[in-house]
């Protein structure tokens, strides 16, 4: 242990040596010398890293190897940065890339916590689980022999999920039968879509992205299509409901290519930074869906980076109301730089603008209609008297009875969603009426 330590101490100072040596041989230093001075690496500071490294190595309590040493100084260099710039491991790594493909080896079921068990709360379609027969309801006991009880709910997620072809034990408690039910299942591929759709009253379309994703703006056109093609609809939607709320970012290229299906030229996004390939103007292509149909975006704090380029985009374009609450502000691009042991580095390369020249960074973007998250609650009051309601009332002359309004419903339940909603059918009347007729006097 002690030749290895010796080993990778001599490696430092001999890899600093090398750094400080290319950094000062310059053939036109005598004509750039201002510029080489401040090119020139700190030898003072470079010695007493050297000398904190072995002083480490040698006194620190526990004994420490030396490249986990190494390790915690390649994360401090980049943590001390920003706060999104980082170093990721192999684990880490990983689970950045199963989170931009939307892809991960598991068993295809989503779960949430339930008096110390996993409940399932529904198996997807085709997947391994499924086709095990596991159930919605099914609470998952063991895996693998090992009580659930025993793992935080993040340790048990990582141990459903494996590597395709890999087999796991569940042992789960069925409501209805007098003992566990036993469960072998192989993992296989999953992905899981970050984007969800559904129609709501008034043909007004809505589509929730939790993330940008690989494929991302496949899914959301697919989506578009799919609501605009229903069977019950007259003559297509009447609005659309972009859900970009609590959504953190992701991947540019997919929230480049979603602002881009709904307008035809110019800017949608640039970024700037140190380096030629940080320097990128994203431009609109004519092929725009759904060219008449009025949209609400619904952004709030939890709404960043690449989201925030999809609201700012369609708002400095006029192409969306923007509603909800003041954005994240996240306005910078983080390029994954990979290595050839599967570690990599998260940095920070530049910053991005709206097409009007706004950067985001530390501000957000403010939304046209400031509407924050409340609970709507109705007056307590006596019903008012009506017409139907007096003695010996007229019947209407259509002879239709007309029941009372209709209880609140899932969404109105959701102030900014029901706002947006409000918007787009206001907007629809307003349509349909114009251009209003005048009475000449």
């Amino acid at each position: 242990m002690k030749q290895m330590s010796i080993k990778y101490f001599v490696f430092i100072l001999f890899f600093m040596s090398a750094i400080i040596s290319a950094s000062t041989d310059n053939p036109d230093r005598g004509q750039n010398n201002s510029r080489n001075e401040d090119a020139r690496l700190p030898l003072k500071e470079l010695r007493i890293f050297t000398q904190v490294f072995e002083q480490v190595r040698r006194g620190y309590v526990d004994e420490v190897t030396d490249i986990q040493l190494l390790e915690n100084a390649v994360v401090g260099l980049l943590l001390e940065l920003d706060p999104h710039s980082a170093y990721l491991d192999l684990e880490e790594h990983k689970k950045l890339q199963e989170s931009a493909s939307g892809q991960y080896g598991g068993l295809g079921i989503e779960i949430s916590a339930r008096r110390g068990m996993l409940e399932v709360i529904a198996p997807i379609d085709d997947s391994p689980a499924q086709k095990a027969g596991i159930r919605t309801g099914d609470l998952i006991h063991e895996i693998n022999g090992e009580p659930v009880r025993s793992f935080a709910l993040p340790e048990a997620i990582d141990k459903l999920r494996g590597p395709k072809g890999s087999p796991i034990d569940l042992t789960i408690l069925r409501q209805g039968e007098d003992k566990p039910v036993s469960f072998n299942i192989i993992r296989d591929i999953i992905y899981s879509s970050a984007v969800r759709s559904r129609l709501l009253p008034s043909d007004i379309g809505y589509v929730r992205i939790s993330q940008f994703q690989e494929n991302s703006d496949e899914d959301f056109v697919a989506a578009l299509k799919k609501l605009n093609d229903l069977d019950n609809l007259k003559g297509g939607l009447k609005g659309l409901i972009i859900d970009l709320r609590n959504n953190p970012g992701g991947l540019i290229p997919p929230a480049v290519e979603i602002a881009d299906v709904f307008l035809d030229d110019g800017v949608i996004v640039y970024t700037e930074g140190r380096t030629p390939s940080s320097n990128q103007t994203f431009f609109a292509s004519p092929r725009k869906l759904l060219e008449d149909v009025p949209i609400v975006v619904l952004i709030n704090g939890g709404t960043a980076s690449a989201a925030e380029i999809v609201a700012g985009a369609l708002q400095d374009h006029t192409r969306a109301a923007i509603l909800g609450t003041q954005s994240f502000g996240k306005g910078s691009v983080q390029t994954v730089i990979p290595f050839g042991d599967g570690r990599a580095i998260k940095l920070t390369t530049a910053r991005y603008f709206t097409p009007l020249g706004r950067s985001i960074q530390a501000e957000g973007i403010i939304p046209d209609i400031n509407t924050p998250r409340a609970e709507a609650k109705l007056l307590e009051s006596k019903p008012f008297p009506r017409e139907r309601d007096l003695d010996g009332h007229l019947t209407s002359p259509d002879g239709h009875s007309y029941s009372e309004q209709p209880s609140a419903t899932e969404e109105e339940n959701d102030n900014q969603l029901k706002e947006a909603v409000h918007i787009l059918k206001g907007f629809n009347l307003l349509k349909q009426n114009w251009p209003l007729q005048t009475i000449p006097l």
